[in-house]
């Protein structure tokens, strides 16, 4: 949230140089507050879960936030029961005449297929239209964020031998607000098969890449207005799941590594070491109070971002 001050406390130039979000007192009085309008459209298999630990995140500031859950009307969900998705979610036909402040667009299991073999992939770029003028700012988690830019901007992602998997640390490549409050390196959790090559979001001048590693390839990525948010990891994850998916991934006589840095001693047997939570607070909080200082009160007034 911004910090109301006295017009002429202090410079603009420092406020800026420090990332201090501010708002003139005089401006203040006459602000009006509404709730933020987000929705999430859940990719996930398990649903519910994703639920929780997306709401968890979006719960943790002190902005009034109102939801709308959507899931794809042109896919049978076989893990999610009829009766949750027909109570609580929205199809994109029922969302299309509505405005966001904010759209969240998560990962799925689907990052092997080409995307013209996915059934929902043609409903899916209805609703990345849909961002482009509807919404102020979209953050897309794993393939999600492969999907954006691949339908946005061309780029291919690529498929790796190993999955990545596990909790990796991040050097910050380039300054930016969402990163305000980070150490110089983050723990990030990543669970992939494919990843992005820094170079090929480089070639685009309204896109920067924050992180990148050589074995994973990037980690985020944003438009330059914050509009886009490409975010190739999982911040949202509880302690256990990254230990759900080995599991069910030896039990199908997968090869897979254990996730690295991410049991203690590298032993399943001596539990979990948390590294990302604060991570992923910080960096949610920080987009949400982006998504708060830029979107137009009227909804009405929002443009197309690129």
């Amino acid at each position: 949230m911004p910090v109301i001050i006295p017009k002429d406390l202090v410079s603009e130039s420092v406020l800026k140089e420090e990332k201090i979000t501010t708002i003139w007192d005089a401006s203040a009085i006459k602000q009006d507050i509404r709730p933020l309008k987000i929705g999430i459209v859940n990719l996930m298999p398990d649903k519910t879960t994703t639920e929780i630990q997306l709401l968890r995140l979006l719960s943790n500031t002190a902005l009034q936030i109102e939801i709308d859950l959507i899931h794809m009307g042109s896919y049978k969900s076989k893990n999610t029961a009829f009766e949750h998705l027909e109570k609580f979610y929205k199809t994109y036909d029922e969302i299309k005449n509505k405005r966001y402040d904010a759209l969240i667009v998560t990962g799925a299991p689907v990052e092997k297929l080409d995307y013209a073999d996915i059934k929902y992939w043609p409903e899916l770029r209805l609703i990345l239209d849909f961002a482009k003028v509807h919404v102020y700012s979209t953050m897309f988690i794993c393939w999600g964020a492969q999907a954006a830019l691949y339908y946005y901007y061309g780029i291919e992602s690529i498929l790796t031998d190993k999955k990545i998997f596990g909790i990796y640390d991040y050097k910050i490549l380039e300054d930016d607000s969402l990163l305000q409050g980070f150490d110089d390196f983050f723990y990030h959790p990543q669970s992939r098969y494919t990843y992005i090559n820094k170079e090929n979001i480089l070639k685009h001048k309204d896109l920067k890449v924050l992180s990148n590693r050589e074995d994973t390839g990037v980690g985020l990525a944003i438009s330059k207005d914050q509009r886009l948010i490409f975010n190739f990891g999982h911040w949202e994850y509880d302690e256990d799941t990254l230990h759900k998916e080995y599991v069910r991934d030896l039990s199908k006589n997968l090869d897979i590594i254990k996730p690295i840095n991410y049991y203690k001693n590298n032993d399943p047997e001596q539990g979990t070491l948390v590294r990302w939570r604060s991570y992923a607070s910080v960096f949610f909080s920080n987009w949400i109070n982006s998504v708060y200082q830029g979107t137009p009160y009227d909804l009405n007034e929002l443009s197309e971002n690129f």
